[in-house]
């Protein structure tokens, strides 16, 4: 079969108006031509609090390997940033989704999040006490026709460097 392997990491977020701590949670997901061979389907990063800039480093590795049939449903990385307070509490800041790269290297992605905007209480209450709102249906993220009836507020981004490496591709009739 024809194998993808994705070496790499979450390298940093950048969020709008934030001196929070801030980690993320990720997942990878992939169609049912293909099956996960080995590293974690889903992860999270430390909290980091930057102090004297806005950017929270993580450095979080990704290693996946994968093997398939048919280019489609080509891998997604879904993320979804959180941001933490002093009080050790943990709010939504903005979800994020990428493609993996379709060709062999090292790939510097800048992935944009965003979260769904609440209505101007709500948007009051969050900057205040906390809190934001959340999406019911996780599919809503990776599914671009339903996310684009929603109303968000770009959140920040961020930071992923991917090394991707095609195996047999050719040997099987996959072309990329």
């Amino acid at each position: 079969m024809a194998e993808l392997y994705i070496i790499g990491q979450l390298q940093s977020g950048k969020l709008v108006n934030s001196q929070n701590g801030l980690f993320c949670k990720w997942s990878i997901q992939a169609g049912s031509n293909w099956k996960r061979v080995s590293g974690p389907k889903e992860g999270q990063t430390q909290v980091d609090t930057p102090k004297y800039t806005d950017t929270a480093q993580w450095a979080h590795p990704i290693d996946l390997h994968f093997v398939t049939k048919g280019l489609q449903g080509w891998p997604k990385l879904i993320l979804e940033v959180y941001r933490q307070d002093e009080f050790g509490r943990s709010d939504l800041s903005g979800y994020g989704v990428c493609h993996i790269p379709a060709t062999p290297g090292t790939h510097i992605i800048e992935v944009p999040t965003w979260r769904p905007a609440g209505s101007v209480r709500e948007e009051v209450v969050r900057h205040f006490v906390g809190g934001s709102s959340e999406l019911s249906e996780p599919d809503l993220i990776v599914n671009p026709t339903e996310r684009y009836r929603l109303r968000t507020v770009p959140s920040g981004t961020v930071s992923v460097e991917l090394s991707v490496i095609l195996r047999n591709f050719d040997k099987f009739g996959v072309e990329t």
